[in-house]
């Protein structure tokens, strides 16, 4: 069952707040939501990584958005880069115009 992540979304669907872990099941919701603004096989920068995450949410700190994506296996990195845990990553960064 899929848990809608609308209590947790302004009217612009930007990310308000993140859900306590007894809601884990809407923090899976808001995780696979974000996941989705990343293109499967391409790798992108720390800054533009950073970038989407300010762009679609509001909270004062969304490096906490990075860090559940990474501990919950939904963006993957080598230290340098991140990509999609789901899509290899091919040659390329993203270019500024591909971001989510």
């Amino acid at each position: 069952m899929t848990k809608s992540i609308h209590d947790f979304q302004d009217e612009h669907g930007r990310i308000t707040g993140w859900p306590s872990d007894r809601r884990r099941a809407h923090q899976l919701a808001i995780l696979d939501y974000l996941t989705g603004l990343f293109e499967p096989g391409v790798s992108y920068d720390p800054a533009q990584v950073q970038g989407v995450l300010a762009d679609h949410s509001t909270l004062e700190d969304p490096g906490i958005l990075l860090t559940e994506l990474v501990e919950a296996d939904y963006l993957a990195t080598d230290g340098q880069v991140y990509w999609r845990a789901d899509g290899r990553p091919g040659a390329r960064p993203a270019s500024p115009g591909e971001r989510g």
